[in-house]
């Protein structure tokens, strides 16, 4: 906001000051319970508690009408009021029409409305000063206008105001390492400017080093231990450090209390809750609460409602890591439930730009992000390069094993990819068709053919039964596995007439016979010859027949 309070401002800390020793004294005697005075609710920084004060208290029915709706306009725009704050500024405009303070207030409060392109409009034609200069900055940037960007950043100057709002924009274009660099110059020769450290640890809480976010954090708790920024933040490290129950008794007590931030933390409840009360809370939030947007298309995405998520997403132009990546997420999984290439294809460049850039290739989510490229390429060596280099931070996730053991399978990895695969919990995985595809094919060629048949018995009344059956026939033959090759080919023979099933069953069962006589364990089948006799008895080929007759005199001779 602008300096325009500037004089009220000082009128106050003044009439504080000369009435100290009187006020000391009062103090003393005076009731526990006294209600606190406007200046006092606004020195600590309660600006519910100061707008009360100065609305209803007689104390305050003498102060200029003027000066007191300027101060209900501040108190409202530090409470995250700002349609309130902004009707205040625009009636009090019509008593001062050419008052460009005023006007920059304005615009300030559209800014924080989002209405971005009203605000660029509404403050051209003013003069300029060092506020234009950072609001213009800041809308250049929420507008994407790159060019006006560099040009108004060429005009910051090396004074607090303009570094903090230089430090700021790096923070929101990701580059937090750079806002960090100039929070820390300001607080070397402005040490009491305390509130700059709860924008370090927020920068190294993106970073995701959330110890020294925490240590940096209690530096301003240990002075402002009620402040509601800096508590959510805490609660936020202990989310990434703990767990969400430790993290929700940091803030819980907050959200009916009416303080500034209620919306941020209705929103961080539900993350904390894993989800629960998503659709009751988030919907509310997409236009407050940035990541209330992307938080909800998360949880349309768990609830496999690809289309929900993709609606919230599609007009969002990402600009952070985070933001690339769950854009992508969203192409592939509704790509792939489409069948469309173009969403596939968006989500690889989604992808692949995250993992390559230069902030992220060497971070857990930027490998994660490249491996996911490359899956969507299928070039599973690929994935394979960079999900090795991070497997163990996720020994225990079901979704990262799941990827992991489809990309070793794809590369051969048979025996790796079933072991992966049989250590997964998580039931919507166990039951999906592409769990049970892969690890059917990883038992077949891990030497355990038996276990894949058995896959099929579990889910033979599953739509994707027959295509299953059809991977297990044609698997176990080119893995040698003749035996349950025979069996899954004269099931679907008898689901469907197809010659080239016939042909199928006619070679696996001959392949059973010759392991049968070599004594292989690998292909034959356990009960013996009589077992291939009972498989061909029940074909209609004229085939069948011949090959019967000679088995027959075959098994006659071991009599």
């Amino acid at each position: 906001m602008s300096r325009y309070y500037g004089n009220f401002w000082h009128l106050i800390l003044s009439r504080a000051k000369n009435d100290s020793a009187k006020a000391e004294s009062a103090r003393s005697s005076a009731n526990k319970n006294k209600i606190p005075t406007f200046e006092e609710f606004l020195l600590k920084r309660d600006y519910i508690g100061a707008k009360t004060v100065l609305q209803f208290s007689k104390d305050y029915d003498e102060v200029d009408s003027l000066k007191k709706r300027l101060w209900l306009a501040f108190c409202n725009f530090h409470t995250g009021d700002y349609k309130a704050a902004l009707e205040l500024y625009e009636n009090i405009l019509k008593e001062d029409e050419k008052n460009q303070t005023l006007k920059l207030n304005i615009g300030v409060c559209m800014f924080y409305l989002g209405r971005y392109e009203e605000a660029q409009r509404y403050i051209h034609e003013l003069s300029e000063s060092p506020l234009k200069i950072r609001l213009l900055f800041h809308l250049s940037h929420k507008l994407g206008d790159e060019e006006r960007l560099m040009e108004l950043y060429g005009s910051l100057r090396d004074v607090i105001e303009d570094q903090l709002c230089l430090a700021g924009m790096h923070y929101l274009t990701a580059h937090y390492q750079e806002a960090i660099d100039i929070y820390k110059r300001v607080l070397l020769d402005n040490k009491d400017m305390l509130a700059i450290n709860v924008y370090v640890s927020l920068c190294y809480y993106k970073l995701d080093y959330y110890d020294m976010s925490q240590e940096i954090l209690d530096l301003y708790l240990t002075q402002h231990p009620d402040s509601t920024i800096a508590i959510n933040l805490r609660a936020c490290n202990k989310f990434r450090l703990d767990n969400g129950r430790i993290a929700e008794h940091d803030i819980k007590g907050m959200i009916d209390n009416g303080t500034f931030g209620a919306d941020l933390i209705k929103h961080n409840l539900v993350v904390f809750r894993n989800g629960a009360g998503a659709l009751q809370v988030l919907p509310q939030l997409v236009d407050i609460v940035p990541e209330a947007r992307l938080n909800l298309a998360i949880h349309y995405l768990h609830r496999n409602d690809m289309r929900e998520a993709y609606e919230l997403l599609k007009d969002i132009q990402p600009t952070v890591p985070h933001e690339y990546v769950l854009k992508g997420v969203v192409y592939a999984a509704l790509g792939q439930e489409m069948g469309s290439k173009d969403y596939i294809k968006q989500a690889q460049q989604c992808l692949h730009l995250v993992g390559s850039s230069a902030s992220e290739c060497d971070t857990i989510r930027g490998r994660l992000s490249i491996a996911s490229a490359f899956f969507l390429y299928e070039q599973f060596e690929e994935v394979l390069v960079y999900l090795n280099t991070i497997k163990s931070f996720f020994s225990n996730d079901d979704t990262f094993n799941f990827n992991y053991a489809q990309a070793k399978a794809a590369t051969g990895y048979y025996k790796e990819a079933e072991e992966l695969l049989s250590q997964i919990t998580d039931i919507s995985i166990r039951t999906d068709s592409t769990y049970a595809v892969v690890l059917a094919k990883c038992h077949i060629h891990a030497g355990h053919a038996a276990d894949a048949w058995d896959i099929f018995l579990s889910r033979n009344t599953a739509p994707d039964a027959f295509s299953l059956l059809q991977l297990i026939a044609n698997e176990s033959y080119r893995a040698g596995e003749f035996w349950i090759a025979a069996k899954a080919f004269d099931m679907l023979e008898k689901l469907d007439p197809n010659p080239e099933f016939w042909e199928g069953k006619r070679g696996a069962c001959i392949g059973a016979l010759q392991a049968f006589i070599m004594e292989r364990h690998v292909g034959a089948p356990p009960g013996g010859v009589g077992e291939i006799i009972s498989l061909l008895r029940d074909s209609n080929s004229s085939q069948a027949d011949t090959i019967l007759r000679i088995i027959r005199k075959y098994a006659s001779t071991l009599k």
